[in-house]
């Protein structure tokens, strides 16, 4: 069973690390945010694509969800020690990932290679591709200026209000070599529970993307990152209103709408079911909280089945 899941981030991290353990990961396709990347101290760093893999092979730290498993971080350390910006935090087998990629940039390489060939070396079977090629970083509009989602997130720790969120030169943008391909050709996409706006929308708004997804909106299903009117992780309620959506299970289902049919939430939310079968949604209620192995595995099942034959007169 082809599936190809579009993903951003810690939340996605968990879900995809439960489908790669519940079917043939070589029949998954992930389709990573980048406009989260970010150049520090001269090298390419990919965030979202290094979180999605390090997960995927067993290698992330489980207390953060993101870097190397004990990783130590004497370079990051010394580079404070000579001036440089030391709030990101880089671990020491963290920056190999990031010198390698740099470097393959520089050679010429494309950073659908670059991710493909790290996910080999980390022994990653499921395919792992980038949204597009092109630097396309996300920047906050904010009560204090304009920043780029990484100075928002990390140095600022999300305080500034947010009134905008601009992706620059999307419209330029192409997606990543394989994108349209695997979202035409895939039994079910899943949009994962990532931040709506800054970890799915950027894939979104590559040009052509949506419009692929519109194209099987009844093979697509989203898990809600919202559960009882709150985010499980990163400021994604903040975000939401300060932006003016509704902070609900509903309220992303709207977001999704047009390029969604089926829409996972969790058991707290049962109640806006209707709300949301109203706009041409089918749902599929569970526990989408995952703290545990298990706990992933079983959102998987559900989500998975989501895409699976059904007996006739069967419902979600």
């Amino acid at each position: 069973m082809e599936i190809v899941a579009l993903a951003g981030g810690v939340g996605a991290s968990k879900l995809l690390l439960g489908i790669s353990r519940v079917m043939d990961p070589g029949e998954l396709t992930i389709v990573v945010n980048t406009g989260d990347d970010i150049v520090m101290h001269g090298l390419h760093i990919s965030p979202d694509l290094d979180i999605v893999t390090y997960t995927l092979a067993g290698e992330v730290n489980p207390e953060t969800g993101w870097g190397f498993r004990e990783d130590t971080f004497h370079t990051l350390e010394q580079l404070g020690r000579y001036g440089r910006a030391d709030w990101f935090h880089l671990g020491d087998r963290d920056l190999a990932t990031h010198i390698h990629r740099t470097a393959l940039l520089a050679e010429g390489k494309t950073l659908t290679a670059a991710a493909e060939s790290i996910r080999r070396a980390l022994d990653v079977r499921a395919r792992i591709l980038p949204m597009c090629e092109q630097p396309v970083p996300t920047m906050m509009e904010t009560a204090e200026g304009r920043m780029h989602f990484q100075e928002y997130l990390v140095q600022r720790r999300a305080q500034p209000e947010v009134r905008g969120i601009i992706f620059e030169g999307i419209e330029k943008a192409v997606p990543a070599p394989g994108v349209l391909e695997a979202i035409r050709a895939a039994r079910g996409i899943i949009l994962c529970p990532s931040n709506p706006l800054i970890s799915i929308g950027p894939i979104l708004a590559v040009p052509g993307v949506r419009a692929a997804l519109r194209a099987r909106r009844d093979a697509v299903a989203a898990v809600c990152p919202i559960v009882g009117g709150k985010s499980l992780k990163g400021p994604s309620d903040r975000m939401l209103a300060q932006l003016g959506y509704d902070v609900s299970a509903a309220g992303v289902a709207r977001i999704y709408q047009d390029c969604c049919g089926i829409f996972v939430m969790d058991l707290a939310d049962a109640g806006q079911r209707d709300e949301i079968e109203s706009l041409g949604m089918k749902t599929k209620i569970c526990a989408t909280v995952m703290n545990t192995a298990d706990e992933k595995e079983a959102l998987a099942r559900e989500v998975l089945q989501c895409f699976a034959p059904r007996a006739a007169g069967a419902g979600a």
